[in-house]
């Protein structure tokens, strides 16, 4: 056991890395979130245990026997019009692990389309979608392992990219101490058709770590996570006329990392919080930052479904909504029986 966690560990240095962080790669949208709860508290999670079948996007070890014929839906409306969303089931195979199949998408919305002179000829639609076939395996009572397969297709105007990719993630529970932890590799994969007709752009790949801590006798639950773990220095010069720079170690560390908190005031309602101090850094203005990185949301669950919403801050002109419905059909079907 200790040698493939080991080598899971080891992985990472073993696979080709660029420093790209946003901007440099294609399929951008991969890093999209598709969870109110992950948006709640800070953006994205990859260690959280919970039943909620939206986690498993970022974490495919996250998925777990407990969601078993769950749905998750999951629309997210973003700037300038455009939308995306995800949707998800789940199958428990008892000890060949746990199966999810899942469809995410964007859609960039209805463009006019003009000749070189300015004339209308028409309009023109631009969308993305990504697949998703799941699958973890409980090692023993405290490690699971997971996989997400995800064939790509993207159709902007009258261009078409094809890619494929793949999530590879690791998940730690210990109840004793009320600790989780998660590891995985995301977006490791290669485009297999470019626009133009010739493959090989960048997909956004990276590496991230991250842990949570419950608390035995108050309603709270603390997350850690730190992004690009495959990039040390996050720091950017965007002014290289003037002599500030671009922050020190403390900076390019915080930049690595969200906080998220979680309140349980009730069985059936949560409330989080969140800071990608990242997105703060880079979207404050030199007048104000605002709330600018800054995230909230809360959610009411039974033991049928869960509904939740989430809103994230990018800047002072505004942010985005999420909202993730979360139904338990086991559950539905064993009441309607009764």
């Amino acid at each position: 056991m200790r040698r493939y966690i080991l080598t899971f560990f080891l992985l990472p240095a073993l696979l080709p890395v660029t420093g790209q962080t946003g901007g440099d790669n294609t399929y951008e949208f991969l890093n999209l979130n598709h969870s109110a709860f992950a948006t709640a508290t800070g953006g994205m999670t990859v260690s959280q245990s919970r039943n909620d079948l939206s986690l498993p996007y970022f974490n495919p070890a996250l998925l777990t026997a407990s969601m078993d014929n769950d749905i998750s839906l999951s629309f997210s409306t973003y700037f300038a019009g455009i939308n995306y969303g995800y949707a998800a089931w789940a199958m428990d195979m008892e000890k060949k692990g746990t199966v999810a199949a899942g469809l995410s998408f964007i859609s960039y919305g209805r463009f006019t389309e003009t000749d070189a002179e300015g004339n209308i000829t028409g309009t023109f639609t631009a969308s993305e979608y990504a697949f998703n076939f799941l699958w973890s395996l409980q090692i023993d009572s405290s490690f699971t392992a997971g996989i997400n397969i995800k064939p790509v297709l993207s159709h902007l105007e009258r261009y078409f990219s094809a890619g494929i990719c793949a999530d590879i993630g690791a998940a730690y529970h210990n109840k004793r101490l009320l600790l989780d932890a998660g590891l995985v590799i995301r977006n490791a994969g290669f485009q297999i058709k470019g626009y133009t007709g010739q493959g090989g752009e960048p997909l956004p790949f990276e590496i991230i770590a991250g842990t949570t801590k419950r608390l035995a006798h108050a309603p709270f639950s603390f997350s850690l996570t730190f992004r690009h773990i495959e990039k040390p220095d996050l720091t950017h010069d965007y002014n290289t006329e003037d002599d500030i720079s671009a922050g020190g170690f403390g900076e390019n560390l915080l930049k690595h990392v969200i906080l998220g908190i979680e309140i349980l005031p009730a069985d059936v309602f949560w409330m989080g919080v969140g800071l990608n101090y990242q997105r703060r850094s880079e979207m404050r203005t030199e007048q104000r930052a605002g709330m600018a990185g800054f995230s909230a949301g809360f959610g009411i669950r039974t033991k049928a479904f869960e509904l939740s919403y989430g809103r994230d801050s990018y800047h002072l002109a505004g942010g985005s909504n999420h909202l993730t419905i979360t139904v338990r059909t086991e559950q539905i079907f064993k009441n309607a029986r009764r």
